[in-house]
């Protein structure tokens, strides 16, 4: 069991974020902030991130970035992490550093150890630029559980904590209302959209992100810029064009920008003419777009596609 302390207010404000669709142990604050925070009372507790929410309390940005959680991790000595790999699906170790105010570093991220139990964990994402951190936080908080608590206390069962808040719901809705309204407020869709061919003289491969160390393991790429190659053979002539476009919630689509560099204004807007002939032509009646959502709420959404016409015989 943890042990009754009093709560300070920050700990209080944090764990509230955390508390909908999901009841959350008491969570004791550790002690010596302003020293060397040490992980000793914890070393081999193996934690998994069960969510992750911005200040406000949502996990998703104006943007559509959902903050997911990801991290299982163990903090195997003061100047030593253990975490999981889900493309090499074993744990690896990374070097740790401590810093001051309870700062430290490790896979190449800057965090902050918030509240610390052997049941669980509060830690905050820094921003790190170049060769400094802003220790005033990203104001987005990693809750983690233990292993063992999760077994014993939640019978394994995570899906409530992970689960998207009815706040997020809300906040969707009304980012759907004003994108569905204007194109130009669309944003991304957690389930991207999809495109099928309608001639099987157009093919289609859709572009992926591989979760890698370098990365964090975030493949969020793919979602928040959604992009596509396109073939068209036996096409009026020879060509290549790369733009954006919007798919409204009926599958319609709008011209966005080109995605290339013109030295001159001319070239862009014969580029523009002719890139939009392309999508009103053959991208629109020979493939169908089936649009974005989130949280089951379709809505309009923003794709690259890069277009290869190949004349042939």
């Amino acid at each position: 069991m943890l042990i009754a302390k009093p709560f300070t207010n920050l700990t209080c404000i944090v764990l509230t974020l955390f508390c909908l669709g999901c009841k959350h142990r008491n969570i004791v604050k550790h002690d010596g902030e302003k020293d060397l925070i040490s992980f000793k009372p914890v070393f081999g507790i193996s934690y998994t991130e069960i969510a992750r929410r911005s200040q406000n309390g949502l996990s998703f940005n104006h943007f559509g970035y959902q903050l997911e959680p990801e991290w299982k991790m163990r903090f195997v000595s003061n100047d030593s992490t253990s975490i999981y790999s889900p493309t090499k699906k074993q744990f690896i170790n990374f070097p740790l550093t401590r810093g001051y105010d309870s700062i430290f570093n490790t896979a190449r991220t800057w965090l902050k150890v918030k509240t610390m139990t052997k049941d669980s964990m509060i830690i905050e994402l820094l921003k790190a630029y170049a060769d400094s951190v802003d220790t005033r936080g990203a104001k987005v908080y990693m809750v983690f559980y233990a292993d063992k608590y999760i077994n014993n206390v939640l019978h394994g069962d995570l899906s409530k904590c992970k689960s998207p808040s009815k706040k997020d719901s809300v906040y969707i809705q009304w980012l759907t209302d004003a994108a569905n309204k204007n194109v130009n407020k669309a944003f991304a869709a957690r389930q991207p959209v999809e495109l099928k061919s309608k001639s099987p003289l157009i093919t289609i491969s859709t572009r992926y992100t591989e979760p890698t160390m370098l990365n964090n393991f975030d493949a969020s790429y793919d979602y928040m810029n959604p992009e596509f190659d396109i073939t068209i053979n036996k096409a009026y002539s020879n060509f290549y064009y790369s733009f954006s476009m919007f798919v409204d919630p009926a599958g319609q689509i709008h011209y966005g920008r080109p995605l290339t560099v013109f030295t001159e204004k001319s070239y862009e807007e014969n580029y523009i003419h002719l890139s939009t002939a392309v999508m009103n032509s053959y991208l629109k009646y020979y493939l169908n777009f089936i649009p974005g959502k989130t949280l089951g709420i379709v809505h309009t959404s923003e794709i690259a596609v890069h277009v290869t016409g190949n004349r042939g015989v």
